[in-house]
């Protein structure tokens, strides 16, 4: 899943797709290499919405099996996630397969984001979506 951010940040994105898949009792693993960019991805977690928020806990803090979400610089899933977020727009993969990537990209990482597009072109297994932010909207650009 491709998701360009136009309109919102990362850190805006990333709480409605990590509610949708606590919500069907999934596990998300986030990765960014931006200590910055990770903080204020758990803060908005933590504060997204009012009457609830997504528990979360970082990478090498400890009990990392028990966070339903996991935030980390590398594609490790110590918590059991079967689902990725790429946060920071830079393709990683670890040495296990995901059930869904989530891959959040924006101006500065668009050419690697195409790139890895065409790389996965063919892969067994592998179903893409291209999303992009339109009058407030994700509406979906492509799909293979």
């Amino acid at each position: 899943m491709f998701y360009e951010l136009s309109r919102d940040p990362a850190h805006a994105v990333v709480p409605l797709l990590a509610r949708r898949i606590i919500e069907t009792g999934g596990r998300v693993l986030v990765v960014s290499a931006d200590d910055k960019q990770r903080g204020a991805i758990s803060a908005a977690l933590w504060s997204h919405r009012p009457e609830g928020f997504l528990a979360n806990g970082q990478a090498g803090e400890g009990n990392e099996d028990r966070q339903p979400i996991l935030l980390s610089d590398i594609p490790d899933p110590a918590n059991g996630a079967r689902f990725l977020v790429i946060a920071d727009g830079v393709w990683c993969e670890g040495e296990e397969r995901f059930e869904r990537t989530f891959y959040l990209f924006d101006d500065q990482t668009r050419a690697q984001a195409r790139e890895v597009w065409r790389d996965l072109r063919g892969q067994e297994g592998v179903k893409k979506e291209y999303w992009a932010q339109e009058d407030g909207r994700w509406t979906k650009k492509a799909e293979e």
